[in-house]
């Protein structure tokens, strides 16, 4: 195998992910074997920042179908920054969420309030959490 293609084992190393994880990248066009070791896919080294990306932008909480849109379609830098800034905005409110959630949990394990729902700073927490 040519020394500059990685063996689908190791971008699976490398990357974290299953192979199959891969295949499945693959098939959905995300990524590109340029090559094969016997019957094994090989890749080039730079799929594994690509892999680093689409891992990112999953953690975020992009859809697959979204970064394929990306990646793939190649939008504009525009289009892009628009849909980054959007998610950031929704993990920024779910960040929020999830503080106040801590502190109303933290403030529970030590509240001396009996019974507990009858305390008012626990009341207002659980007042501040959506409703859905």
């Amino acid at each position: 195998m040519d020394g500059t293609l990685l063996d689908i084992g190791e971008v699976a190393r490398r990357s974290g992910l299953a192979a199959s994880a891969l295949r499945f990248y693959e098939r959905k066009g995300l990524i590109q074997a340029e090559g094969r070791n016997g019957l094994r896919r090989a890749y080039r080294p730079e799929t594994l920042e690509r892999l680093a990306l689409i891992s990112c932008a999953r953690d975020a909480g992009f859809r697959l179908s979204e970064i394929a849109d990306f990646l793939l379609a190649g939008p504009s830098d525009t289009r892009l920054r628009e849909h980054l800034a959007a998610k950031e905005r929704e993990v920024s409110e779910r960040v929020a969420q999830l503080t106040r959630l801590r502190d109303s949990l933290r403030h529970a394990a030590v509240c001396e309030h009996d019974p507990l729902v009858e305390c008012p700073e626990f009341k207002q927490a659980v007042r501040r959490v959506p409703q859905g």
